[in-house]
């Protein structure tokens, strides 16, 4: 039978969980056309019942004292692919919600709010042997390889506060394309479709992205989506022609003189030129992240751009890995 909430009673605050889930039923109120109100009331009980401690539905029918047949019989009557959907015009709801003032306002107040997509995974190492979508994954956590969950993001930063706006977990196997550029250009082409819905161009936005997203292909993809701004961190193996000296970038990260002090940029910094045989004509910008290490940038951007600028937006992206750290406890999927 349907969980009617104005006569669930237990020790927590349940009209605080009543209230954030009837916000959700504001936004989704045209969603519910299928006659699956319990399905979505369900769910949203699962989201909210995380900030409780409860992390499955076996947990929360035990916190409320109800029985689990229940909670699952009106979970299998929402798919997946609906879940999806649900969660991906959430997550545009709430970064549009916040959007919409800032672009209203002078460019300069605009570069301010800093702006910004950031892609990045994450891998979540488990034990199970029949979990679904657990593959041997490379984890910059163990510096090996590892069985367990490879999750792809894309987060927006807007003054500093990170909207999660597409996760997803990766596969080696299925029917269609699994690489991660695939999977990262299927993403973007439903946010951008999703914000075109809202009234807002999100090509605009600059996008930054680890080394591995790297290639001469992806950059040109990006181009045809519309992107005019994409910063990616390099790899030490990557090679460059610059001054008409190629050799590899760990060697001209050596190499390099930075230069300290200049304006809008608050580490020693350096903007040349370069050819890749991989990537063809682009910008590198090496910078010292300490005193020991130098790194570097690569400007795959249509034009280039300024020194400041691409700083100003990399050092945006270590967000998403806060949010990583952030997901993995609050949810409890650590």
């Amino acid at each position: 039978m349907p969980i009617n909430i104005e006569k669930i009673s237990y020790r927590g605050d349940i009209m605080s969980m009543k209230k954030h889930i009837e916000w959700f039923f504001v936004i989704f109120s045209n969603d519910f056309r299928q006659k699956k109100v319990e399905a979505f009331e369900m769910v949203m009980f699962l989201a909210v019942a995380h900030f409780f401690g409860c992390y499955n539905p076996n947990q929360l029918a035990d916190y409320l004292g109800i029985g689990h047949q229940g909670l699952y019989q009106h979970l299998s009557e929402l798919s997946l692919y609906s879940l999806k959907r649900l969660l991906l015009k959430f997550m545009v709801k709430q970064a549009t919600e916040q959007l919409n003032p800032i672009m209203e306002k002078s460019a300069a107040t605009r570069s301010r709010a800093g702006i910004t997509l950031s892609v990045d995974n994450t891998v979540i190492d488990r034990c199970g042997k029949l979990l679904c979508c657990a593959w041997s994954w490379y984890s910059g956590r163990w510096k090996k390889v590892v069985n367990g969950h490879d999750l792809l993001g894309i987060v927006m930063t807007i003054n500093g506060i990170a909207f999660p706006l597409s996760l997803l977990f990766c596969s080696k196997q299925g029917r269609g394309n699994t690489n991660k550029p695939d999977l990262l250009i299927s993403m973007l082409n439903d946010l951008i479709e999703a914000f075109d819905r809202e009234g807002i161009d999100l090509t605009r936005f600059p996008i930054t992205m680890d080394s591995w997203y790297a290639s001469n292909d992806l950059k040109l993809r990006l181009r045809d989506l519309g992107f005019v701004k994409v910063i990616i961190a390099g790899k030490g193996n990557f090679t460059f022609t610059i001054k008409g000296k190629k050799q590899k970038a760990s060697e001209w990260k050596k190499q390099i003189r930075l230069i300290a002090g200049q304006w809008g940029i608050n580490v020693p910094f350096r903007r040349v030129h370069a050819l890749s045989p991989t990537f063809g004509e682009l910008v590198i910008c090496f910078y010292g992240k300490n005193t020991t290490s130098n790194y570097y940038l690569m400007d795959f951007s249509q034009t280039s751009l300024r020194g400041s600028e691409i700083w100003s937006i990399w050092k945006h992206h270590y967000i998403i890995e806060v949010f990583w750290k952030v997901l993995k406890s609050v949810l409890g999927i650590k």
